[in-house]
């Protein structure tokens, strides 16, 4: 079988960007059992109210839900286990030194296979106020509004 070149977008986390300001991007792999992966390929990811946490310098996935799949019988995993995500040790304790300060969190915000193997972007975010949701709402309200003229004159 030849290998896969590209980027093939898996899920999005779209909550994430409601709830928080991205400060940075990262890139990690996961490490995942065979049935997960066919899963994936098939799309069945909730990354709803997923988070990372490290601890003893590895860094761990939680309440991602990957759905068990179909044809895997004894060989699926539980969907909601704690997954560990694969980055350079020196790349966890700056994310960890950054994660100690106050109000900042570490959040998948989307899943990608890229060149065959399953990534994951993750997010330095800081929380949202409710003020800062509603602007962010009456913004995306006034540029659909634009937009709904723009097409209507043309």
């Amino acid at each position: 079988m030849p290998k896969q070149t590209g980027v093939k977008q898996i899920a999005a986390n779209r909550k994430a960007f409601h709830d928080y300001f991205v400060l940075e991007r990262f890139e990690a792999g996961i490490e995942l059992a065979g049935t997960e992966v066919k899963s994936l390929r098939a799309g069945t990811v909730n990354m709803k109210d997923s988070y990372c946490t490290i601890k003893n310098g590895e860094i761990f996935i939680r309440s991602l839900h990957i759905s068990p799949y179909e044809k895997g019988n004894i060989f699926n995993k539980d969907p909601v286990r704690p997954r560990r995500l694969l980055m350079h040790k020196r790349e966890i304790m700056k994310l960890n030194a950054r994660i100690m300060q106050d109000g900042v969190a570490l959040i998948p915000l989307s899943m990608y296979f890229k060149d065959s193997r399953a990534k994951v972007e993750l997010g330095l975010c800081k929380g949202k106020k409710l003020y800062d949701k509603r602007n962010d709402d009456a913004k995306r309200e006034a540029m659909r509004d634009i937009e709904r003229t723009m097409k209507e004159r043309n």
